[in-house]
């Protein structure tokens, strides 16, 4: 069965503060920033390990944003100038699973990724998917099992079935690859 969904994900990282008057450059972790940095949006500050809101930090509403290179900049209330913007550096932004956009046909969160049993059409057990890096061209999963660590692209032509609530995904993997 799959695991149960986390109240809160991270939407984005602050990596630095910019110029003098609080605003912080955020990189975006969502597939809808425009939807997670609005204004009007509550963040929240990530704790230690970026899975729930930090209980020393008060919630942050955005009060203004704009795109920057390949990220944004945000204006946070309460954040005025550039040490408490500093503050926020190396944090991660959260927002709360309910408060997000909703799925479209055939996305997934890549949370739902983690823990997934994973074969191929060959009825080979290749393991558990236990990370999932974000590169280009293509996603790739880390899957531990029986038979070491793999690394298999996250592609629409290699999955052939992804359940969800079951937690099992099923590869069709072109000949040759698990010799790699």
């Amino acid at each position: 069965m799959a695991p149960a969904d986390p109240s809160y994900l991270v939407v984005g990282h602050v990596n630095k503060a910019h110029g003098t008057r609080g605003e912080i450059f955020v990189w975006p972790l969502t597939s809808h920033p425009e939807s997670s940095f609005a204004p009007g949006v509550i963040l929240y500050v990530g704790d230690e390990e970026g899975e729930l809101p930090d209980p020393l930090w008060p919630t942050l509403s955005v009060e203004g944003v704009r795109p920057f290179r390949r990220g944004y900049l945000l204006h946070l209330h309460g954040v005025t100038d550039r040490s408490g913007a500093e503050e926020l550096r190396g944090r991660y932004l959260l927002r709360p699973l309910e408060e997000l956009e909703e799925l479209g046909e055939g996305e997934i969160f890549y949370h739902q990724l983690l823990g997934m049993r994973v074969r191929t059409t060959e009825e080979v057990e290749l393991g558990v998917v236990v990370e999932v890096y974000e590169l280009h061209p293509a996603h790739l999963l880390e899957i531990r099992g029986p038979g070491g660590v793999r690394h298999v692209p996250f592609r629409k032509e290699f999955v052939k079935e992804l359940d969800v609530e079951e937690g099992i995904m099923l590869l069709d993997l072109p000949e040759g690859f698990l010799e790699l």
